[in-house]
């Protein structure tokens, strides 16, 4: 699946290229992605009705605001894309759906329909400017904690972890519901979504991109599903509405906190021609239990995970996601970024000229 391609001449020849996550897109964020030798953009936008505070302070140029009834227009979207290319790099893809806008469908709730019709309105602005790709999840909000206390790694810098036994009573944390969800109710709902979206896809000419859950625990929690917590289910979610218009936004972290082999989860889903882009992290540990750590220490080898994608001819972007927080970071941690950002750039340069 060849996705993204970027459209400036900042790529390198390699076909595995290293972009970046980032929700502010001002000028000084964008030439320090560029110095790093990053091509790829993918936007963290602004939910307008999760996180409005925000949004209302930030100079709406300098970020991308998708929310309920509030979608990027196509004049919005090509200010954006002009203003990353300006700075010699790609605006390659938007990082996620918000909450806000697939909440009501994931639940069949009054509201589904014109949810549906607001992203299949995001998904037409996206390919009328050549952004080829929307990543999403499928995931509630307020069921679990995403992380629990953090752990000292090396130096002193700060990794965020997830340990089950801190939490007392994980059905206590989801949202009030007026009754619980049976797991098929939940799949009926995502095929009709894809059944509404996908064709979309197609006709707009971008990808959509599917992130698994995290942390990947439970299969309900206060009778709410949890779909997208394991292997089996990606490939079930693939052959609803099958199309290279659908893949995975590959969280090699949420893998491998599965106990995943990521050589052989990369295998698995590339030889179907699925992996959209990759999210490039890893943890040592498994669920119930583990903690996020650089990029070269994990469970998992970045370079054989590197050879693997070039052996199986991955076109794309791999990204740093979560990162530790080192000395002198910023809130968006842009030493630790910035290290990770060179350290995949070194490894898939070494490969590339093996």
């Amino acid at each position: 699946m060849v996705a993204g391609s970027p459209r400036v001449s900042a790529a390198t020849d390699s076909d595995i290229r290293v972009g970046v996550r980032t929700r502010s897109l001002s000028e000084s964020r964008l030439r320090y992605i560029r110095q790093l030798g990053a091509t790829d953009i993918f936007v963290d936008h602004v939910d307008t009705e999760e996180e409005p505070d925000e949004f209302n302070d930030r100079d709406g140029a300098n970020t991308v605001a998708v929310g309920r009834n509030s979608i990027p227009s196509v004049e919005e979207l090509e200010a954006a894309r002009e203003r990353v290319e300006s700075h010699g790099l790609s605006l390659t893809g938007i990082q996620s759906l918000p909450y806000s806008l697939y909440g009501d469908i994931m639940f069949g709730r009054e509201g589904k329909k014109e949810a549906l019709e607001q992203i299949q309105r995001l998904i037409h602005n996206l390919g009328e400017v050549k952004i080829p790709i929307l990543g999403y999840q499928w995931n509630p909000r307020g069921v679990v904690p995403m992380r629990t206390t953090p752990v000292e790694l090396r130096g002193g810098a700060a990794g965020t972890a997830f340990d089950l036994n801190e939490i007392d009573n994980p059905d206590a944390l989801a949202p009030a519901l007026d009754r619980t969800y049976e797991e098929e109710e939940f799949w009926a709902n995502y095929e009709a979504f894809l059944e509404e979206v996908i064709p979309v896809t197609e006709e707009a000419g971008i990808q959509m991109a599917l992130h698994p859950v995290d942390p990947p625990v439970f299969e309900s929690m206060g009778g709410i599903p949890r779909l997208f917590r394991n292997v089996e289910n990606f490939e079930r979610a693939m052959n609803l509405v099958p199309s290279d218009n659908h893949g995975l936004k590959l969280c090699l972290g949420c893998f491998s906190q599965m106990g995943e082999n990521a050589n052989e989860v990369v295998r698995r889903f590339a030889e179907r021609d699925q992996i959209v882009f990759i999210h490039f992290r890893d943890v040592v540990g498994t669920v119930p239990k583990f903690h996020e750590t650089f990029v070269d220490e994990g469970n998992f080898n970045t370079v054989e995970v590197i050879k693997t994608l070039d052996d199986v001819g991955f076109e794309g972007a791999i990204i740093p996601d979560h990162v530790p927080k080192i000395e002198g970071d910023d809130d968006w941690r842009h030493r630790a970024r910035g290290f990770t950002v060179g350290y995949l750039r070194g490894v898939v340069d070494t490969i590339r000229y093996e």
